[in-house]
């Protein structure tokens, strides 16, 4: 059986004890009300609501999955009351705009109710967190009279958002998209056109479902500037916000999928259904963008709450299980042999899992701090900063974080060792869950083409410059000497990668296959320098928690010193072979002609 208690202590470690978070959020007069208290009732609430009314659906769902029937699509059973549950407890506008019926919470804290929703049932946690990237864009680009009919319904469940790009012939190139958009006059277009892979683009939870679709309207220049995004509501509004007549779009079937099958991901077709233009003429894509990127967090983490779950499933099935004896004799002479963990194997794997998760929420909070700073912050400078920030580690976020999230949740499967095989052990849905985040909202191959080339060759290596900056700042001072290892460790990385980037743009000049060959390398090697630094802040919390006694307790801060150590022994060395495999260059990818890849009989 699997087993899941949401991780507040180590939450409220991260939030409060790394980050200072509270204090943060006074600085910053849209986010100084939430105080302590506040912070203390999101996550004490949101596990238990999770836990209670999402948990146990997460297996039952999985195996009934979604229901297609002549254009109607029926969650797995328990699923509407569930969501009517957590939208009657305010939980689907937790950072929606307070002028429209949101609550304004600061990303940091949101990011950990997040975790939450993902750990306990990815499946269900896919519909609110599209809702939520839909109604941000929505916040930010669409006109007034639009926010205040629409984002009211979202934030309350009444109605909830999906984003509609990928066509059957083009996902990643979207400049080739064939749905078309013409105008009607009064501000209004028919949309007509297919789109697959659409998440919860037909339920059952709510009476309305509002789609943003990207189409091309008839001026439009070819190519991904042509592109333009249109509000395109499944049952039409009125203009005093109630709901009229059905649109002309409806699912044309759902897909056959490996996991997450509580999630509706839907083919839609749009059949001169009626829509407005959001944001302005062939801007779509970069107005589309507020939401991907939103989305990208989201899913990092995605693998991060499943990296938890596995990992505690894992445990509480070892705290049984008993096979061998320890290599130094029996640990357990009363029993037939010893618990599992005595074995030096399966504490590696523990460790690594653990440690993965441990590392990946520190990161996750702290590029939710960016956005925060980013949004709030009465600084100028400091705002443009942290922009810079969030736009350079937002795909390594995405990336990072689920490619970890999909390596915890094997290793933790292999804990079982035959049972993490079998259904009812749950560890292999949480693979199979965990595996879409690679693949989705961007694969992780093209957010690390994103990082090489938007975010590092095209302004000359500027963001990892002010990422450099940032965190040798965070190293000066006294170093006391339980944490000499931690500060080592940050110093050195911090120099390769430093080493690393100088080299790859002066070999990319006049050569762009080299920022190809080394994007998903390169990607690695900037996540795992963020994570020494996150282990590094994490490291230097807990040294502070047992010189002033702190409310964690001692056992707690030296286990967080004894997870810091394994990654640096055991995982931070990657960057060691991950610089050899960059600098080997792009001639071995590139020797091969492509017909010597195809099959030959």
């Amino acid at each position: 059986m699997a087993y899941y208690q949401a991780p507040l202590r180590d939450m409220r470690f991260v939030l409060n004890d790394v980050f200072q978070a509270p204090r943060r959020w006074a600085e910053m007069p849209e986010t100084q009300e939430v105080s302590l208290d506040i912070l203390d009732a999101i996550l004490e609430e949101g596990a238990k609501v999770t836990q209670a009314e999402l948990f146990v659906l997460n297996a039952s769902g999985d195996a009934e999955g979604c229901r297609f029937d002549a254009g109607t699509v029926t969650t797995p059973k328990g699923f509407k009351k569930a969501f009517a549950t957590l939208a009657e407890g305010g939980w689907l506008g937790l950072a929606g705009n307070p002028e429209y019926a949101g609550q304004g919470l600061p990303k940091m804290l949101t990011v950990a109710f997040e975790e939450m929703l993902y750990a306990t049932n990815t499946s269900f946690a896919l519909y609110p967190a599209l809702n939520s990237g839909a109604a941000l864009l929505l916040d930010h680009h669409a006109s007034d009279a639009i926010k205040a009919c629409y984002l009211p319904r979202m934030y309350t469940g009444q109605w909830l958002g999906t984003m509609c790009l990928t066509e059957p012939h083009c996902g990643t190139d979207l400049g080739l998209i064939k749905t078309r958009a013409e105008p009607m006059g009064e501000g209004t277009y028919t949309i007509t056109g297919n789109k697959v892979w659409i998440t919860g683009g037909e339920h059952d939870m709510v009476e309305n479902i509002v789609h943003l679709v990207l189409a091309k309207l008839p001026d439009a220049p070819e190519g991904s500037r042509g592109i333009s995004l249109f509000l395109v509501p499944k049952i039409k509004v009125n203009a005093d916000g109630s709901l009229g007549e059905r649109n002309a779009l409806g699912c044309g079937g759902l897909e056959h999928k490996m996991g997450i099958k509580g999630s509706a991901t839907c083919v839609m077709n749009f059949d001169g259904a009626e829509g407005v233009l959001i944001g302005k003429p062939h801007q779509g894509l970069a107005t589309m963008f507020t939401m991907m990127n939103y989305e990208r967090l989201s899913i990092g983490i995605q693998g991060l709450g499943l990296g938890e779950v596995a990992y505690q499933s894992a445990m509480d099935f070892a705290r049984e299980r008993l096979q061998s004896r320890a290599p130094s004799g029996a640990a357990a002479p009363d029993k037939p042999a010893d618990p599992i963990l005595v074995h030096p194997d399966v504490r590696r794997m523990a460790l690594n899992v653990r440690a993965w998760n441990e590392g990946g929420r520190a990161f996750a909070a702290f590029v939710a701090g960016q956005l925060d700073i980013a949004k709030y912050h009465p600084d100028t400078e400091a705002r443009r900063a942290a922009d810079d920030m969030v736009a350079l580690l937002t795909p390594v976020a995405k990336s990072f974080l689920t490619d970890r999230g999909f390596e915890a949740t094997v290793e933790a499967q292999q804990i079982y060792g035959g049972s993490g095989y079998c259904v009812e052990w749950g560890a292999e849905q949480f693979v199979r869950d965990a595996r879409i985040a690679m693949i989705y909202e961007g694969t992780n191959g093209i957010q690390a083409m994103d990082l090489v080339g938007r975010k590092l060759f095209r302004n000359g290596g500027a963001y990892v410059e002010c990422f450099s900056e940032l965190m040798r700042e965070d190293l000066e001072g006294e170093v006391p000497a339980i944490l000499t290892a931690f500060h080592q460790a940050c110093q050195r990385e911090l120099a390769r990668l430093e080493d690393v980037t100088a080299w790859l743009l002066d070999q990319a000049k006049g050569r762009p296959e080299e920022l190809g060959a080394a994007a998903a390398d390169y990607l690695d090697l900037v996540g795992l320098v963020a994570y020494a630094w996150m282990w590094w802040k994490m490291s230097r919390a807990a040294y502070q928690g047992l010189e002033d006694r702190g409310e964690a307790g001692e056992a707690f801060y030296r286990a967080k010193l004894a997870m810091g150590h394994h990654f640096l022994a055991r995982q931070l060395p990657r960057n060691e072979a991950l610089e050899r495999q960059i600098m080997a260059g792009a001639e071995s990818m590139m020797t091969l002609d492509e017909e010597a890849f195809y099959p030959v009989g």
